[in-house]
């Protein structure tokens, strides 16, 4: 390895631990605030109902969802949707760091208390202002910079702590 090499991947390291714990201000910041869409069926009804509300979409999966089909279906529908409606994209890896992060986001209903889906994360913008803008804005930046550079799905690794 080259000098330039060496000294690239240690900012892009940088870079990405950086976005990552911006990712997760933002993410229980919208969460606080009910900013925070957590499920791939309901993230699709948001989308279908108010697209211009939601300001990031986050894909989550881990190597066991990788040969799950229908999910990797329901993925690549919902980023068409988003590139379609100028949306951030983000997909990640680290349900369970998410799960760490989010904290209890178990539902109860009548029959069983079951585990949320963190598979497909949305950020809405109903009180975009009050978020963590800083955190906002350097994912958004994360996501034009890999545009630019033909990464239309930006990859992020979440890590556990």
């Amino acid at each position: 390895m080259t000098l330039e090499e060496l000294v690239g991947c240690n900012i892009t390291d940088k870079r990405m631990e950086s976005v990552g714990q911006a990712l997760e201000e933002l993410l229980v910041a919208a969460q606080r605030q009910d900013c925070l869409t957590v499920g791939v069926y309901e993230s699709a009804k948001l989308m279908n109902v108010d697209p211009d509300s939601v300001v990031l979409c986050v894909l989550a999966t881990d190597e066991e969802d990788e040969d799950d089909i229908a999910l990797q279906i329901h993925f690549t529908l919902i980023q068409a949707f988003c590139c379609d409606n100028d949306i951030n994209i983000l997909r990640v890896s680290g349900v369970r760091r998410l799960e760490q992060v989010l904290g209890d986001t178990s539902t109860t209903d009548s029959n069983a208390n079951e585990a949320k889906d963190l598979h497909c994360l949305l950020v809405t913008n109903s009180h975009v202002d009050s978020l963590k803008c800083q955190a906002l804005k350097e994912v958004g930046n994360y996501c034009e910079e890999s545009r630019c550079k033909n990464q239309w799905v930006p990859y992020l690794a979440l890590e556990e702590r």
